[in-house]
């Protein structure tokens, strides 16, 4: 089943994303960049603007935009721009500066040379002259007096002189700098200094090494400073975005701002390492990074790395320790002194070599009950230190050793429990003496004084997982375990495996190992980590120990099947539904069958799965912690087969009370994706009320099929987006296809009918892969919708055929309605009527107000030649049972259906048209709107309503859709189509499909403002 490529795709996999810096405009930059013009266009404004901002917060490419912007407004603007070698040789930087305004000067002179005051200049930087540069410079700045001391001087116009990385400037340049009177020159020559320097976050310069010279700058008479600060999450999303050329999804988004702060190069730096291993997907223009993505470390040449590297010892020693010992906080300096063997001067000397360069901040804040705390450079407490980039402290404990990581974690342990058994002692005590001030603020722990409980928690977790068999394993084991279960189910990311993983490797008893792997399995498996646990649980029923139960064998078999199924792995599923491939494990035949059972609903072999379930119930019905999912099993086959009174009874019986909880959501979740694949939302709500859960609580999968019921579309194509990307495709329900069924349908709906076909096709499997009668379904729909009506009947009768080799009648209805009113369509009514007899056969086998609802609709369309009256009367019909589900897209198009052919009202069209509205069924939303002008009802909001329209049009041209094939799907003749595109092209200003295509993939807007 490979995946079609390009990012306007919506399909299985993605594509891998590439990182495109070739527009860097200045985002998030507006208020700065207003306030650096205004100063530099005032005549009254400073003559010296500092541009300051910490490394890779995107200083040069600021300051380059300025330069663009005022060369456009017609000045003249000079660069330079200073290196690291360039602090070693002196007065280089004022050389450059008078040389440069030299040459500008005598090319707007024409007749005058620069060579004199060049050559002054080089002899000053040879005899290291500060006070001969010092003049030459105020005469190179002074564009207001004779350049030549004997005439007045031609202007040419306003000159800025742009220095950039001037923190590599050399001291006796600053100095010559400090020592202009720049309020005295003329506007006509400013001066842009930009410096990478550690700001603090009201604003305030970080200490500048030994010196601080360019810092000093900012003290000079006149000058102004411009501060560059991080980018909010908002411009931090919106700069992966631009970055990606796609949207990223709030996960990435949120991780992304997380781990770089909003320090654009840090963005750039973290983008590039996912990008170049492929880790980053890209479905319908949309990025994704899947939970359990290592974070990249950064390489050596990295800016973040070099400036680490370029402080030498103590520093980088101190750095590696503080990676992993900073939330400790204050006591992690003697713990670093101890490890490093330096001595604590040493260790304070490198802390504060790593703050000065803004590689490290200070957490300033007394901690209850400890003094003597060090001292910060305003004479405050610290309370611990933290790494300004959580990226950065990521990449330094990265480049530790195995050795020194695991050492270093043994330490933080070491001190985090002693912390909590000096705390159980003191609760042990009663005296007054473990009640005072000194001990009060003990009880937070070390690493409460800097991270709060759950990141503290995280923290110890995460800390015994890297120290491996250097403390107690079964103290560790526990703690593991522990942090693992408060994780919420569904949320397990990077640590909860790695907990998990370590745990089973740390336990030394074979049951108690058995018992850790299983739920170890079970984590992994929400965390959609198929191959983990299919590694684990094959491992567990091949070898099982002694201490597994039954019930837990039980379990492992259907993991097994469950991840199988999961990873598309069809000729594998086919093996486990044979009894011969069990018969060769070592466990019990309740597990057997079971998992032979369930490999049989995957294929939807259900008649084959309901015999062997009937042949054995003797095996599994012994109780309800092993009976309830075979139980479930044989209902939902029943149900499948026509017969859905064993369904009905199981969602009418309450789970009884010995079922443990996980047993009790497993159980509930697949009746609840099976009432969600048959449309019953009220059936859904009351049973996720009776077994205590809400729909929050449920997976991905079963909350984007949620979000389609209830209209909620756009947060269920953010889901899909992700789902497809990364593989997690199969629902556990009776037709397993229905995330791309239903995403399709939405697509369709909105007017992406190539997007919509490109999701099936990308789910093309091998024969041995199960029917689905929603994909079938919704393929025809999109066939029927171009006009293709030969293409879309022989879909239907492909599916109704393979459901008919297997006498599968539940989900048959969608392929007999639409089979009924394509061959309508076609003016085969004999046909039709057909149709509509198997329809209603099924209607009243089953039972459900969904297929009484698709047969009402269906025989509407069928009978309204012959017999019109009966055809109202199903459509009155069908509106009050649509209204009574509340489903707004169901709703909507029977509402549509009845004012169409006189059934009701054409009111019921605005009742339509705002449901259509609120799915974003945009398609729709048009038909509509040309029923409300035939009916001579008045569409609301003219405006939006334009917009939509131009939306719409673009949105098909993008699909790739001709003239004619946009006529068909809009019902409108070919003229027409071409008159509004002529529209269309005038009001936008684009000349070419091509232009309005890129307008829609990239949401310029240009080609209409409604989604």
């Amino acid at each position: 089943m490979a995946a079609r490529s390009g990012n306007t795709e919506l399909v299985r996999g993605g594509t891998a994303a590439r990182v495109d810096r070739t527009n860097d405009s200045l985002l998030g930059r507006g208020r700065e960049s207003d306030e650096i013009r205004g100063l530099l266009s005032d005549p009254d404004g400073p003559r010296l603007v500092l541009v300051r901002g910490e490394r890779g917060v995107g200083r040069s490419t600021f300051v380059q935009s300025v330069g663009e912007r005022l060369r456009e407004q017609g000045t003249t603007v000079l660069a330079v721009a200073c290196v690291p070698a360039d602090g070693e040789r002196p007065l280089l930087l004022a050389l450059r500066l008078v040389m440069a305004l030299e040459e500008h000067r005598a090319a707007a002179e024409r007749q005058r040379s620069a060579g004199q005051q060049a050559a002054r200049a080089l002899a000053a930087a040879d005899k290291r002259d500060q006070v001969a540069m010092d003049e030459l410079l105020r005469a190179a700045l002074d564009w207001s007096g004779p350049a030549d001391r004997s005439g007045p001087v031609d202007r040419s116009g306003p000159v800025v002189v742009l220095v950039d990385d001037a923190q590599h400037a050399d001291p006796a340049s600053l100095s010559v700098l400090r020592g202009i009177d720049f309020p005295r020159l003329a506007p006509d020559v400013r001066l842009v200094v930009s410096s990478a320097r550690h700001v603090v976050e009201d604003g305030a310069p970080g200490r500048d090494g030994p010196d601080g010279a360019v810092e000093r700058l900012a003290g000079v008479e006149g000058s102004r400073t411009v501060v560059l600060r991080r980018l909010g999450p908002e411009d931090t999303t919106a700069l992966v975005a631009r970055r990606l050329q796609a949207t990223p999804d709030a996960a990435l988004a949120r991780l992304v701002h997380e781990l770089t702060r909003g320090v654009p190069g840090a963005v750039d730096a973290l983008l590039t390492g996912w990008t170049r291993r492929g880790e980053i997907r890209v479905a319908d223009g949309h990025a994704f990074v899947g939970a359990r993505t290592p974070i990249p470390v950064l390489p050596d040449g990295d800016r973040f790395v070099t400036a680490l590297d370029a402080l030498g010892e103590p520093c980088r020693a101190v750095a590696a320790a503080l990676s992993i010992l900073w939330p400790l906080g204050r006591p992690a300096l003697e713990l670093i002194a101890e490890w490093t063997e330096l001595g604590a001067d040493a260790v304070g000397d490198g802390v504060r070599g790593l703050v000065e360069v803004g590689i490290v901040d200070e957490l300033p804040g007394p901690v209850a009950g400890v003094s003597q705390l060090p001292l910060g450079p305003d004479g405050s407490a610290v309370r611990g230190w933290t790494f300004r980039l959580p990226l950065t402290a990521h990449t330094v404990r990265e480049r530790l050793t195995p050795m020194e990581r695991r050492r270093l974690s043994a330490i933080a342990v070491e001190v985090l429990w002693a912390h909590t058994d000096a705390e159980h002692t003191d609760a042990e005590h009663t005296d007054a003496e473990h009640t005072d001030a000194e001990h009060a603020g003990q009880t937070t722990g070390p690493a409460a004084a800097v991270l709060d409980e759950a990141d503290a928690r995280t923290y110890l977790a995460d800390r015994i997982v890297d120290m491996g068999t250097l403390v107690d394993r079964e103290r560790a084991v526990a703690e593991l375990m522990a942090a693992a279960e408060r994780v919420r189910p569904g949320t397990e990311g990077r640590g909860t495996l790695r907990w998990f993983r370590a745990a089973t490797r740390l336990i030394e008893q074979p049951a108690a190992r058995d018992a850790a792997l299983q739920r170890y399995a079970t984590a992994a498996y929400m965390a959609a980590d198929y191959q983990t646990v299919r590694t684990i649980t094959e491992t567990l029923l091949r070898n099982p120990g002694q201490g597994l139960t039954t019930s837990a064998l039980q379990e492992a078999a259907l993991q097994f099947v469950a991840v199988t199924t999961n990873q598309l792995d069809w000729p594998m599923v086919s093996r486990l539904a044979t009894a011969r491939w069990w018969d060769e494990l070592p466990v019990p035949a309740l597990a057997k069958v079971s998992g032979q059972a369930l490999a049989l609903c995957q294929l939807t072999r259900w008649q084959e799965a309901r015999e062997l379930l009937s042949r054995t119930e003797a095996v599994w019905n012994v109780g309800p912690r092993v009976g309830g999912t075979p139980r479930t099993f044989s209902a939902v086959a029943e149900l499948v087969l026509g017969r859905p009174e064993p369904f009905r009874r199981e969602l009418a019986t309450p789970p009884v009370p010995e079922l443990p909880p996980g047993k009790v959501y497993a159980l509930a979740l697949a009746l609840f994706d099976e009432l969600a694949a048959g449309y019953d939302v009220h059936a859904a709500e009351t049973l996720l009320g009776s077994r205590g859960l809400t729909v929050e609580m449920l997976p991905p999968l079963s909350q984007f099929l949620w979000c389609h019921l209830t209209g909620r579309w756009d947060e269920a194509l953010e889901s899909a987006r992700r789902l497809l990307a990364n593989d997690q495709i199969q629902t556990p329900a009776s037709d397993s296809f229905l995330l791309p069924a239903r995403t399709a349908a939405i697509l369709l709906a909105r007017g992406r009918t190539t997007s919509a076909l490109r999701v099936m096709e990308s789910m093309r499997g091998p024969e041995e892969a199960p029917p689905s009668y929603s994909m079938r379904a919704a393929e025809a729909e999109v066939f029927r919708t171009l006009g293709d009506l030969d293409r879309a009947e022989r879909t239907l009768r492909r599916g109704l055929d393979r459901a008919h080799e297997h006498a599968h009648v539940y989900g048959t209805e969608e392929l007999w309605a639409l089979l009924a009113e394509v061959t309508a369509e076609a003016g085969r009514t004999a046909e039709a009527v057909t149709c509509l007899e198997h329809l209603g056969r099924i209607a009243d086998r089953m039972g459900s107000d969904r297929t009484r609802l698709r047969h009402l609709l269906a025989s509407a369309r069928v009978l309204w030649q012959d017999d019109p009256d009966t055809a109202r009367a199903n459509l009155r019909e069908a509106v009050d049972l649509a209204r009574s589900r509340g489903l707004p897209w169901e709703t909507a198009t029977t509402l549509m259906a009845a004012a169409d052919a006189g059934a009701g009202p054409a009111t019921l069209l605005h009742e339509a048209y705002e449901l259509f509205g609120e799915t974003g069924a945009t398609l729709w939303r048009f038909h509509t709107r040309t029923a409300m002008r035939e009916a001579g009802l008045t569409v609301p909001g003219r405006k939006q309503a334009t917009a939509e329209n131009e939306h719409l049009l673009a949105t098909l041209i993008a699909e790739g859709l001709s003239n004619r094939r946009i006529a068909t799907v809009l019902r409108l003749s070919e003229d027409a189509v071409a008159n509004r595109l002529t529209r269309l092209f005038a009001r936008t200003g684009m000349r070419s499909r091509t232009e309005v295509v890129t307008a829609v993939l990239t949401g310029s807007g240009r080609a209409g403002g409604a989604r």
